[in-house]
């Protein structure tokens, strides 16, 4: 074993799963540093003796990532390589007894609502004068900021509300002030989050908000792109869309998971919504924000998903040809809605189902990008990568969408940068391009 010193502790946080996460992990790691400590996030050949593991539980392939990488460090923990291993987020809060019993190796567990005794535990104070205040890990010109927690829905299989709890908005002033301080630190790209963005504000005001925000948030000087995700479709609010249309640094962009599209299917889903009005809510986004890119995400054999409805939800990513889109497959969760019905299908016809969505998708996406090509297009430089400067346009958000792609050989632009690029070639989920000189 390794022999214990004076030396000061050094914690190094890793973040599995969302942005949601991500952000939770922002929190504390500003937290930590507030308390004059010193802390890292993902730091490679890190000299940290504490390790905190913020996991995800949604399913299972997320789940198993989490125990994988909890496990690495027991092993790290046991030849003495790091001193103190925590847990923490969506995995450790939904099964907290059994991850005790089955790995008494980590020193503590804690759920997503117990950050004050996670601090505790690690000798730090939780500082409420740094509610707001947070240290970003994505790149310094773009963050995710939480605009609510929780979720009220009662989607079938959805665990997160077992694991997030019931929907709770943060004020509109707290959201505000939040962006203020991300932006002075120089983020010039924020992307609204929740489990469900649509809900926001009814919980604190008795009505949904989201229109009262964003006008709100357009106002924050600094502030070039504001980015909407995990917009809800049922109940959508409306009213949103004239704002969305008549700002310039709002996207013309919105991720709204849809799910599925047979009547049958989104009935047992119990998502609140038909195929009819999931066609007018989508036409009347398009008709409103001309322009405007949609992204959805899929779930594909559910149980009582039939091969009809798979057909219709085929023939549904054809007909509407979405911007961007992903696919999951269904995943059996305790303790939600459908895991009382039978799983009754097979785990490789639901990949095949996946995969046959994804085809579809692709050739869209081509076909999209092709009609690109000789055109000028704003752009964001997130990374370089290889020989590319790698950047997005507003119909793009970070890691999940397409990526405009500029060889740095004979070219060059500062990373966190808008840069003005000509369309010379695509591929099926990327652009290829040039700098247009200013």
């Amino acid at each position: 074993m390794k022999t214990k010193t004076l030396k000061k502790n050094k914690i190094n946080i890793i973040t599995l799963g969302c942005s949601k996460n991500l952000v939770d992990s922002e929190v504390l790691l500003s937290q930590l540093k507030g308390n004059q400590m010193d802390a890292t996030h993902e730091a490679e050949n890190d000299e940290a003796n504490i390790i905190v593991v913020n996991t995800c539980g949604f399913i299972d392939n997320a789940k198993q990532e989490s125990i994988d990488t909890i496990l690495q460090y027991v092993d790290e923990k046991e030849a003495g390589r790091i001193d103190k291993l925590y847990v923490t987020g969506c995995l450790s809060h939904r099964y907290k007894d059994e991850l005790e019993n089955e790995i008494p190796q980590v020193d503590a567990y804690f759920g997503t609502l117990e950050l004050p005794n996670l601090l505790k535990t690690l000798g730090a104070d939780y500082k409420h004068e740094l509610i707001g205040e947070r240290l970003t890990t994505t790149p310094q010109h773009y963050a995710y900021l939480k605009i609510s927690e929780g979720c009220n829905r009662p989607c079938s299989f959805c665990a997160i509300p077992l694991m997030r709890g019931k929907h709770v908005s943060k004020s509109i002033e707290q959201i505000v002030t939040e962006a203020k301080n991300l932006v002075k630190n120089g983020t010039k790209e924020i992307m609204l989050i929740a489990q469900d963005s649509t809900y926001y504000g009814i919980d604190l005001y008795g009505e949904r908000k989201l229109k009262e925000l964003l006008e709100e948030l357009v106002k924050v000087e600094g502030l070039s792109w504001i980015r909407l995700h995990y917009a809800y479709p049922s109940q959508f609010p409306e009213e949103i869309l004239p704002v969305m249309a008549q700002n310039q640094n709002i996207c013309k962009y919105i991720d709204m998971p849809v799910q599925h599209i047979s009547d049958n299917v989104l009935k047992i889903m119990r998502r609140g919504i038909s195929k009819r009005r999931t066609y007018e809510l989508l036409n009347t986004i398009k008709e409103q924000v001309p322009g405007i890119a949609l992204r959805t995400t899929l779930l594909v054999g559910h149980p009582g998903e039939t091969e009809a409805d798979f057909e219709e939800l085929k023939q549904f990513v054809k007909d509407f040809k979405f911007d961007r889109l992903g696919v999951f497959t269904y995943s059996h969760e305790e303790n939600t809605h459908a895991h009382s019905l039978a799983d009754d299908i097979p785990e490789h016809t639901k990949k095949q189902r996946a995969e046959e969505i994804m085809a579809i998708q692709e050739e869209i996406s081509m076909a999209k990008n092709q009609a690109m090509i000789g055109k000028v297009v704003k752009v964001l430089f997130d990374r370089k990568e290889g020989q590319y400067f790698v950047g997005r346009t507003e119909w793009d958000s970070p890691e999940v969408d397409n990526e405009v792609l500029v060889d740095a050989s004979n070219q060059f632009v500062r990373l966190g940068d808008f840069a003005n690029v000509k369309i010379t070639n695509v591929e099926s989920f990327d652009l290829i391009g040039e700098l247009v000189k200013q």
